[in-house]
C-alpha cells in the first residue's frame, strides 16, 4: 500500500472555488467513509481548513487512486469534477509525506509560520480515528506531522516569519497601526464559538478591547467562551443568541465572524443598516458612485434577459458576479463563448450606462464582447477557460474613515463581499488576506525549517520501510522457535536417561545457536530495508526461508492491533 494525497488550497485555486468546495464536519465524515469503501483505498483522512481541502489515503494503485479520490472530492464538495480538476494537486509516497510535514510547519499556510494548522491536523486525525478510517500508516503519519510541526516551532524562529490568520487579519484591519492601540477601548462582536473565533476573541481581549460580545447558534457554547474570556483574559465579555446579532451590530466597532454556516451571516444590507445606525446617514455604495473610466464592482442583479447562455436564475443576487467577467464564462466551450459574446455585443448589458468607457476609452459592452471573443479563440485550442480571476477592484475614490471594521475568517464566507463597496466600512476577508500575504517577507528561519522537514521525511520513510519488514522477521524467528521446539521434543524422546539439568543445558545451547545464526542477518536486513528501495528485502527473506505468507500477514495484523490499542486518543 502507498500514501496518496489529492487536494486543493489557496496556492492552487481561487478563493471562489475553495469557498464552494468547503466541507462541513458531516460531509468530511461521509467522505472518509466513502473513501475507505472504495476499491483502491484502505485508510483515509481529511484535512479541511479555511484555505485547503486535502484527502489522504493509503492506496494500492496510483492511477486508480487519483481518479477515485478526485471523483469523491468533487462529489462531496458539490463542485463538478471537470471544474475542480484544474485546481487539484497530487502528491505520492515521500512527496505526500513531505507535503504534510511542510503544512504542519506552516510553510504552506497563507500566513507562513502560523501555528493554528497543528490544531487542525490534530482534529483531522481525531476525526479519522473516530470514523475508524485511520490505520497504522495515517496514524503514524499524522502523529509524526504533529511532532515535526512542534519541533519546527521550538527549534527555529519560524514564528517570526508570520502570525496566525487572526493576528494577520487584525493587522490588516488596523491598516499598519499598532493593533493594541487601534483596538483599545473598542467594542467587539465575535460571531461563532469555534477554535478560530475563540482565538480571535482571546486576541482582541489581550489587545485591550473594552467589551467582547459572543454570538453563536448554540448559546451554551457562546456562554462558555464568554466565561473563559472573563476568567482567563480578564475581559468584559457576554454571550448573546444569534437573533441578537443585528442589534449588536449597531453597537460593535469590530466584528469577527467565523462560523460553519453555508449561507451568509451578514448581508450587505444588514451592514449598511448598522453603519446608518451608528453615523445617522445611509452607507453610500462606492461602486455605484464611481466616475466613468474607473473600475467598479458590477451590480449583483442579473435580470432576466433572453438569449443569454448563462443560467441567470442560478446566479441571481450573487455578490460580485458579473455576467461579463471571467467567472461567468468559466468552463464554457468555444461555441457557447461565441454565443455569449454575441449576446453581449448586441448591447444587452446589465452594467449601468454610467460605465460607458473602459480605461482605453472604448465602450464597455463592445470591449467585453471583444474580450470574450478572444477567449473563445483561445479556448478552441485550450479546451476550456477555468475560473481564476482576482476580484474586480473598488473604485479609487476617497473613502470616509471606517465606522465598522469587519474580519471574515470563514470559508465559505460569512460576510457578503459586496460590503467592500460600502462607505464607512473596512472588510478584510480570506481573499484580501491571500493577496496581502503574497507580499509578506520570508524569514531566514524558513530555510532551517525546510531542512528539518527533509530530515524528518527521510526518517519517516526509513521507519516505515523498517516496519514493513518487521512482520517477516518476527515470522522467521517464530518459525525458528518452532523448529527448535520440535527438535528438543524429538531429542527428549530419544535420550530418556538425561536429567533435568542436562536437558536444560541442551535446550539453552540449541536456542543460543539459532539466535546467533539469525541475529546478524535479521539486524542487517532491517538496516537494508530502511534504505530507499529496501522494501524488496522482505520478499527475499520470505522466499529464502519459505515463510508462509499467511503467517506474516497474521503477525502484521497483530502488530497493527497492538499499535491501535496502545495509541493515545
Amino acid at each position: 500500500m502507498s500514501l496518496l494525497v489529492v487536494g486543493l488550497s489557496h496556492r492552487s485555486a481561487p478563493v471562489s472555488v475553495l469557498e464552494r468546495a468547503a466541507l462541513n464536519a458531516d460531509a468530511q465524515v461521509k467522505l472518509l467513509q466513502d473513501t475507505v469503501a472504495a476499491d483502491p483505498a484502505t485508510e483515509a483522512a481529511v484535512l479541511a481548513t479555511c484555505n485547503r481541502i486535502e484527502l489522504y489515503a493509503d492506496v494500492d494503485k496510483f492511477h486508480a487512486g487519483v481518479a477515485e479520490l478526485s471523483t469523491l472530492l468533487a462529489q462531496h464538495s458539490g463542485v463538478g469534477l471537470e471544474e475542480l480538476t484544474p485546481f487539484l494537486y497530487v502528491h505520492y509516497e515521500d512527496r505526500a509525506v513531505h507535503h504534510l510535514f511542510s503544512v504542519a510547519c506552516g510553510l504552506d499556510s497563507m500566513v507562513v509560520g502560523e501555528g493554528q494548522i497543528l490544531g487542525q491536523i490534530k482534529d483531522a486525525l481525531a476525526r479519522a480515528q473516530d470514523s475508524h478510517t485511520a490505520g497504522r500508516l495515517l496514524n503514524d503519519l499524522f502523529q509524526q506531522a504533529l511532532r515535526v510541526g512542534k519541533r519546527a516551532h521550538s527549534e527555529t524562529g519560524i514564528d517570526r516569519a508570520g502570525q496566525s490568520l487572526v493576528t494577520f487579519g487584525l493587522e490588516q484591519l488596523a491598516a499598519g497601526t499598532d493593533v493594541p492601540g487601534w483596538a483599545r477601548g473598542r467594542t467587539a462582536l465575535v460571531i461563532g464559538a469555534g477554535s478560530m473565533s475563540s482565538l480571535a476573541a482571546a486576541t482582541l481581549a489581550r489587545a485591550g478591547v473594552a467589551e467582547i460580545v459572543v454570538a453563536n447558534r448554540t448559546f451554551e457554547r457562546a456562554e462558555r467562551l464568554a466565561q473563559i474570556l472573563g476568567e482567563a483574559e480578564g475581559a468584559m465579555a457576554r454571550a448573546v443568541r444569534m437573533d441578537a446579532v443585528a442589534a449588536e451590530l449597531t453597537r460593535a466597532d469590530v466584528v469577527v465572524s467565523c462560523t460553519g454556516a453555508t449561507g451568509l451571516v451578514l448581508t450587505a444590507d444588514s451592514v449598511a443598516e448598522a453603519v446608518a445606525g451608528r453615523t445617522g446617514e445611509p452607507a453610500a455604495d462606492l461602486g455605484a458612485a464611481a466616475p466613468a473610466g474607473t473600475a467598479v464592482l458590477p451590480p449583483t442583479s442579473v435580470g432576466t434577459d433572453e438569449n443569454c447562455p448563462l443560467d441567470l436564475a442560478s446566479v441571481q443576487g450573487t455578490p460580485g458576479f458579473s455576467v461579463h467577467g471571467e467567472a461567468a464564462v468559466a468552463g464554457m466551450d468555444a461555441a457557447t463563448l461565441e454565443q455569449h459574446a454575441a449576446w453581449v455585443g448586441e448591447g444587452t448589458s446589465l452594467l449601468e450606462q454610467g460605465r460607458e468607457h473602459d480605461a482605453g476609452g472604448r465602450s464597455g459592452p463592445e470591449a467585453d464582447a471583444e474580450l470574450i471573443t478572444a477567449l473563445a479563440r483561445a479556448v478552441a485550442t485550450a479546451g476550456r477557460v477555468p475560473e481564476y480571476r482576482r476580484p474586480e477592484p473598488v473604485a479609487e475614490i476617497p473613502r470616509p474613515a471606517p465606522a465598522v471594521f469587519l474580519l471574515d475568517l470563514a470559508m465559505p464566507r460569512d460576510i457578503d463581499a459586496a460590503v467592500h463597496r460600502l462607505a464607512g466600512v473596512r472588510l478584510v476577508d480570506i481573499e484580501s488576506l491571500a493577496e496581502a500575504s503574497a507580499d509578506a517577507p520570508m524569514a531566514s528561519d524558513v530555510d532551517q525549517v525546510r531542512r528539518i522537514v527533509s530530515d524528518e521525511v527521510a526518517a519517516f520513510g526509513a521507519a516505515q520501510r523498517a516496519a514493513h519488514i518487521t512482520p517477516t522477521v518476527v515470522a522467521l524467528r517464530t518459525m525458528a522457535a518452532d523448529v527448535v521446539a520440535a527438535e528438543i521434543a524429538r531429542l527428549d524422546g530419544r535420550l530418556t536417561g538425561l536429567d533435568d539439568r542436562q536437558r536444560g543445558e541442551i535446550r539453552q545451547t540449541v536456542h543460543r545457536v539459532v539466535d546467533k545464526l539469525l541475529h546478524a542477518p535479521t539486524v542487517r536486513v532491517k538496516q537494508l530495508a530502511a534504505e530507499p528501495g529496501g522494501t524488496g528485502y522482505a520478499d527475499a527473506l520470505r522466499t529464502l526461508f519459505d515463510l508462509d505468507p499467511e503467517t506474516v500477514a497474521a503477525v502484521s495484523r497483530a502488530v497493527d492491533n497492538t499499535d491501535e490499542k496502545d495509541r493515545p486518543a
